[in-house]
């Protein structure tokens, strides 16, 4: 495969082929191992957005949540619509959505939930966003949509429809408490006063932001606005002690600062800033009466110094690692013990993992791109 050069290319060559040779079955190997990987890097809760092609897009979030529901693991998780081929094509996406959201409903109690997600703005016509909208409204459900991720995603609303990202998002009501934009790393200052008068939240993709090479999210500049902004990876790289250390780190090489983002403000963006964003803060997020018990425990003798009351959290941010999870508590149920998952066969998810990723990549193969 010749290398990517940008988002577009990633999308178009790597993405988009991918997801079309999805099946049913790879949805399930492909939800096992993420469930596997969070686990055993202590992700207690998460919020995932299912892109799959005509091959499997027929209740592929029944298949993805058949697979967390298994693992004992907490998530909301929807069907990320586009229209980046067809108008069909996002009408497809936005009943699957509606059709797990039903059932969803019907159910007392479930650690899944359901959620309206949309692949981008600048592949979602209005009246998908406005569907999109209605949908969110009628089952009070959170809407995901990644949001200015490249240069390319302004330029093309700029060019299509006359406005930024974020302004048409907000003039088409789509921005509000229980909306959750994936990157916005290039927005401008009026942008982020949008974003803070909806009460939108921002989730924080550092890694996968680096991966693609777009840029670096003004995360310091949405803190000081009090946007709330919770810790991602957009499906690349589970060990979330690396990625929560990217969170912390980067922005400091970026304003050349040592003092922009504190090990505490880290921390809430992968704890209960995160919870903050799919309307669970007062159920997740901390450590308190009353809230449900998800939580894990770190072994604290592979950390370099002893530790005291006043470094625990400096540890944890700079030297803390997913190996370092000893025992992983969701709902109050025992995933992982002594290092040893409990609920999944991990021998079993990796090969079935392996397997459905070389039939992908065999068939990638073939494809000029």
């Amino acid at each position: 495969i010749r290398p990517p050069s940008d988002l577009a290319q990633i999308s178009r060559r790597i993405w988009q082929p991918m997801k079309e040779e999805m099946t049913q079955s790879d949805a399930k190997a492909s939800a096992m191992i993420a469930c596997l990987k969070f686990i055993k890097n202590g992700v207690t809760c998460f919020a995932s957005t299912h892109a799959s092609g005509h091959k499997s897009i027929g209740r592929s979030l029944d298949e993805t949540s058949s697979a967390i529901e298994e693992a004992g693991l907490r998530a909301f998780i929807g069907f990320e619509a586009t229209e980046s081929t067809t108008h069909a094509e996002g009408a497809r996406g936005m009943k699957e959505n509606v059709r797990f959201l039903e059932k969803i409903e019907k159910k007392r109690k479930s650690r899944v939930q359901g959620l309206v997600s949309l692949q981008s703005s600048s592949n979602s016509s209005d009246e998908l966003l406005r569907h999109a909208r209605r949908v969110s409204k009628r089952f009070g459900a959170p809407i995901t949509i990644h949001a200015a991720e490249s240069q390319m995603d302004p330029q093309i609303d700029l060019k299509e429809h006359g406005k930024r990202t974020v302004k048409r998002l907000y003039d088409l009501d789509l921005l509000s408490r229980n909306t959750v934009l994936f990157d916005c790393v290039n927005v401008n200052e009026d942008e982020l006063e949008l974003i803070k008068i909806s009460e939108a939240g921002v989730s924080h993709n550092p890694q996968g932001n680096m991966l693609s090479g777009v840029g670096i999210a003004p995360v310091p500049q949405m803190l000081e606005k009090r946007i709330p902004v919770g810790l991602g990876n957009d499906g690349y790289f589970f060990n979330e002690f690396e990625n929560l250390r990217s969170a912390y780190l980067i922005h400091k090489l970026n304003s050349q600062d040592p003092r922009t983002i504190t090990p505490y403000q880290a921390l809430k963006m992968a704890t209960i800033d995160g919870a903050r964003l799919y309307g669970m803060e007062n159920e997740l997020g901390s450590i308190e009466k009353g809230k449900l018990a998800d939580l894990i425990i770190i072994n604290p003798d592979s950390l370099p110094t002893p530790l005291r009351r006043e470094n625990t959290l400096r540890h944890v941010i700079n030297s803390a690692r997913g190996c370092d999870v000893e025992t992983v508590i969701t709902d109050g149920r025992l995933l992982m013990h002594e290092k040893r998952v409990i609920t999944l066969d991990e021998e079993d998810v990796i090969k079935k993992s392996n397997k459905s990723s070389k039939k992908i990549w065999n068939k990638l193969d073939s494809i000029k791109r």
